[in-house]
């Protein structure tokens, strides 16, 4: 039976070259590899080698015949993704998808044609891991990694949710990228405490900046400074045992925890506030936050959506993991799905419409005594409530909507308030300004070009921006690889127009 790609995929494309027969799409030359929801296998063309499995940081390839018990659905996505009247048919795509594009060559970089290069990194995150990857092949150039935090990996570490056990096996690939002789990585070191960017500037050929979006896209609504409101970043954070948020406390007493935003990270908030403690228990979430989830009165986490399931921001592997977990009962509304096309031109959108409408159709036995998480499409929220004595969160207003064809979403004046004594919100990162850089404040990234730090229409010198402080909070830990290729390849090509003009 052919491979299969399955929820862990990190998109980073090491499967894409390891393969032989090209069975593996989309590639980084192909136009959706930048949006794709996870990479996928053609069972027509697959021959089983093995190549990819070893090849894949994250262990998320398996041979069709081992797929457990709740990933049989990854084998119909990696099938339906190479539907050949769809590909044949579909505008996105400048050339027939039947015909495979070559499989991009895996080579040897030509010898640097400059000098040594002293290159600084700021952060350790997975863009900057791959960076110092790229970079590291080349001979000539040694890497310094400036780290604020006590260990390094950034978001692999402190942002991937700990039951996610295969996903975070990625960090075994950066251990060995931190192993390399000319790698240092300094923890404990905050460019700006310890060392101004003018002096990093002064040490250093180059500085590629990789400190990711650390920062919650404000929700701009009133009530949002009551007892009881929070992010869900800052939960991924305590359960993560990341060091800003270790010491976070957060009530658990409420039956009900709504979560504003319906991303990968609101998913794996409410499917953590709602797995059994005792199965976390052998996990790498941290013990406090275990042992307050022990004693968590939470039984039902509703995720609600401004827009229709359509536009929800989880991705299909994401919704079908969560799919086959029997601990909890998933709750969506029929009514929340009537009226959509019954077949989208987009086959995840096929696939995740129809899931939507299996777990829709689910019977829902309340004295099961299993916790719920609930979808709710088409609310916008207006104001977080609270109790008027003790200024603690009692609940959100809504005003619904109504979703045109494009999938911009309507007021219609009408409000539902749901209740709750746990409200967070989970709407997306933001970048964070640097001292002394250019910053885009509403998109949250430092303008560049193809990673050139660009101040209008000139590049700063020397300065570099990799991951999402370069493009925005999109993609997988593995979409940082391919952004990284492109950093580094402008790199080096202005080091090699430096050294040829001298």
């Amino acid at each position: 039976m052919p491979h299969v790609v399955t929820q862990a995929c990190c998109g980073d494309a090491s499967c894409v070259f390891a393969c032989p027969v090209n069975c593996i799409h989309p590639t980084p030359e192909e136009p959706d590899f930048g949006t794709a929801e996870m990479l996928y296998i053609d069972p027509s063309t697959c021959v089983d080698c093995g190549a990819c499995v070893t090849a894949c940081p994250v262990g998320a390839i398996v041979p069709g015949h081992r797929i457990t018990a709740g990933q049989e659905r990854f084998a119909q996505v990696n099938a339906a993704h190479y539907d050949v009247d769809q590909f044949a048919t579909d505008v996105r795509f400048p050339v027939d998808m039947t015909k495979r594009l070559p499989l991009a060559p895996v080579v040897t970089p030509a010898p640097l044609r400059a000098g040594p290069q002293d290159v600084a990194i700021v952060g350790s995150g997975p863009a900057a891991m791959y960076a110092a990857d790229e970079l590291l092949r080349l001979p000539k150039v040694t890497v310094t990694m400036y780290e604020r935090l006590s260990a390094p990996f950034g978001l692999a570490r402190y942002g991937v949710a700990p039951d996610h056990t295969a996903t975070r096996t990625v960090m075994r690939l950066f251990d060995d990228i931190a192993r390399h002789p000319r790698l240092r990585i300094l923890v404990n070191s905050e460019i700006g405490r310890d060392l101004t960017l003018d002096e990093l500037r002064a040490q250093h050929d180059a500085v590629f900046w990789a400190g990711g979006a650390p920062t919650d896209r404000p929700l701009r609504i009133p009530g949002v400074d009551a007892a009881g409101f929070s992010s869900a970043t800052s939960v991924v954070g305590w359960y993560n045992g990341h060091p800003d948020f270790a010491d976070r406390v957060f009530d658990l007493s409420s039956r009900r925890a709504v979560i504003i935003g319906n991303g990968n990270v609101a998913l794996d908030v409410a499917r953590i506030l709602t797995s059994d403690p005792d199965e976390l228990a052998s996990t790498t979430i941290a013990p406090a936050a275990l042992e307050s989830l022990r004693h968590s009165k939470i039984r039902e986490v509703v995720l609600v959506a401004r827009r229709g399931p359509l536009q929800a921001a989880f991705t299909l592997p994401e919704l079908i993991g969560l799919a086959a977990k029997s601990t909890v009962d998933l709750v969506v509304d029929p009514a929340d799905l009537a009226g959509i096309d019954a077949d989208p031109a987009e086959v995840t959108d096929r696939e995740k419409l129809a899931l939507l409408r299996e777990i829709a159709a689910r019977p829902h036995d309340e004295a099961s005594g299993r916790p719920v998480i609930r979808f709710a499409f088409g609310l916008a929220p207006v104001e977080v409530l609270a109790d008027a004595a003790s200024h603690r969160v009692s609940g959100v207003r809504f005003e619904r909507t109504t979703v045109a064809a494009d999938g911009s979403a309507s007021p219609t004046g009408e409000t539902v308030d749901i209740d709750a004594g746990l409200v967070l919100s989970a709407i997306g990162y933001h970048g964070v300004a640097v001292p002394g850089l250019p910053f885009d404040e509403a998109r949250g990234v430092i303008p560049n070009d193809a990673g050139r730090v660009m101040d209008g229409d000139s590049p700063v010198p020397g300065m570099y921006v990799t991951g999402w402080i370069k493009r925005g909070p999109t993609g997988f830990i593995g979409t940082n690889k391919t952004d990284s290729v492109q950093t580094v390849a402008s790199w080096r090509a202005d080091v090699e127009a430096a050294a040829l003009a001298r």
